[in-house]
């Protein structure tokens, strides 16, 4: 399958995104493949709500095992719940928790800080769950996770049982050597496009703000981290070199570089079973964490 998926994948997606003129079409592409190819698991449950002030989507929430607060990806431009439901709803399947998925604000019409904001208040709300909180992302949706962690920490929040991310955006100066040394192989993400997504959001902020860029933030004390990526893809260097810095500041890191699969391949669980491969070695590692981790 992942023969077959990879040159699929760069003659649609990838081309779909280089030639796109509009967050709309962006938005319209990405909503159709989630319909078509993100499969919940049978029995699952969605319900709508509102979290601080976010429209955002429950998964199994009577469940009681620790709660999944993720943030979509979609380079805080495109995505929404719905396009990720599926994926939260096998790993909340495989952890016995609930996930909860808020719809936090996208740029041009919103432009930074609004989806840090935005996510940082989500945990807020969240935070006291009896079964701790995980936080998690995918993409630009990773790289909020991670800099919502720096943000609770800085504030002295309650932390998380911990953290995980697929492929994260770590750093929007896109300084990572990947970045032009995986344009070619990478078969979803134009390189070239990376710069005017950025400016999409920033609109003229810091692009080493730790808020957009967590590679640049202060970690020391935080949980665990869980971070993966594909050796193929533009956003390598994002989470090898976030892999280090959190090790440096003394955080535990479990870090996977898998070979030859596409951007954030656990949303394509229906498709491949990597991706569900995947998904399964996270919730044994979300199992294993202790809620004595989590506190002030």
């Amino acid at each position: 399958m992942r023969r077959l998926l990879n040159p699929w994948l760069r003659v649609t997606e990838r081309r779909r995104l280089a030639r796109a003129t509009d967050p709309e079409t962006l938005r319209r592409a990405f909503e159709v493949n989630a319909r078509l190819f993100f499969w919940p698991p049978r029995g699952a449950a969605f319900d709508a709500a509102e979290i601080a002030g976010c429209p955002a989507t429950w998964v199994d929430r009577g469940r009681p095992g620790p709660l999944l607060l993720y943030f979509h990806g979609g380079g805080y431009v495109f995505g929404v719940p719905r396009t990720h439901r599926a994926m939260l709803a096998h790993l909340a399947r495989r952890t016995d928790g609930p996930a909860l998925l808020p719809g936090y604000r996208k740029a041009p019409e919103h432009a930074f800080p609004a989806a840090f904001d935005d996510a940082l208040a989500s945990y807020r709300a969240v935070m006291d769950h009896p079964g701790g909180v995980v936080l998690g992302g995918d993409s630009a949706g990773g790289g909020l996770a991670l800099a919502v962690l720096a943000g609770i920490l800085a504030q002295g929040l309650r932390k998380p049982l911990g953290v995980f991310a697929f492929s994260p955006l770590t750093d929007m100066t896109y300084s990572g050597n990947s970045i032009v040394g995986n344009a070619g192989s990478d078969v979803i993400l134009p390189a070239e496009r990376c710069h005017e997504i950025a400016e999409m959001y920033l609109q003229g902020a810091d692009p080493a703000d730790p808020r957009a860029s967590p590679l640049f933030a202060e970690f020391t004390g935080a949980p665990p981290v869980w971070l993966t990526a594909a050796d193929r893809e533009i956003l390598l260097d994002d989470t090898r070199r976030m892999t280090a810095a959190l090790r440096a500041q003394g955080v535990e890191v479990s870090e996977t570089i898998t070979r030859d699969l596409p951007h954030v391949w656990p949303i394509l669980h229906s498709l491949l079973p990597e991706g569900r491969a995947t998904l399964g070695d996270l919730a044994q590692w979300i199992r294993r964490l202790s809620p004595r981790e989590a506190g002030s």
